[in-house]
């Protein structure tokens, strides 16, 4: 029998220990307030399992093309911006700390809006620029024992979960 190879590139295992519910002010930048959650939680390793409410103003950061030698610059991304009232439809991603001892939170949020009197749904990478509006509530499980952390994974030149 011919052996499979192992796809996996690690395991990261631990013990979810608690769930923190935080709810977000109006106006504020969505991933300035889940990492401010995470730092009054003492949040070291988690998911984040859900967020639901409404935006303001989104940044959605996409990939353009994905360069052969996968360091990804920001020429190789796409910023969509827009100003007007967007539903989170989904948010998840992860959180582990770094060598230096602050959080690293990497996190997709989809958001729903109306374009030309036609709901559309858009989704991307979470960062700086996403302000939230009405009823922003994050759901974080925190994991505890465990020896996922992040660290810079050289082949990419960025932060990724470490085992």
């Amino acid at each position: 029998m011919e052996r499979v190879p192992d796809l996996l590139e690690g395991i990261g295992r631990g013990r979810l220990d608690r769930i923190v519910m935080g709810k977000l002010r109006m106006d504020i930048d969505l991933l300035e307030g889940i990492e401010e959650l995470v730092k009054k939680e003492r949040i070291r390793t988690g998911v984040i399992l859900s967020g639901i409410g409404a935006l303001k103003k989104a940044t959605f950061r996409n990939l353009k093309v994905l360069p052969p030698d996968l360091k990804v610059e920001k020429h190789h991304r796409l910023y969509l911006e827009l100003e007007q009232p967007l539903e989170i439809v989904s948010l998840t991603g992860w959180i582990a700390t770094r060598e230096d001892g602050e959080p690293e939170i990497h996190a997709h949020f989809s958001a729903s809006t109306v374009i030309n009197d036609q709901v559309v749904t858009l989704g991307g990478h979470l960062t700086n620029g996403v302000i939230t509006s009405v009823k922003v509530v994050i759901v974080i499980g925190v994991i505890e024992d465990t020896n996922i952390r992040a660290g810079i994974d050289p082949r990419l030149n960025q932060f990724d979960v470490k085992f």
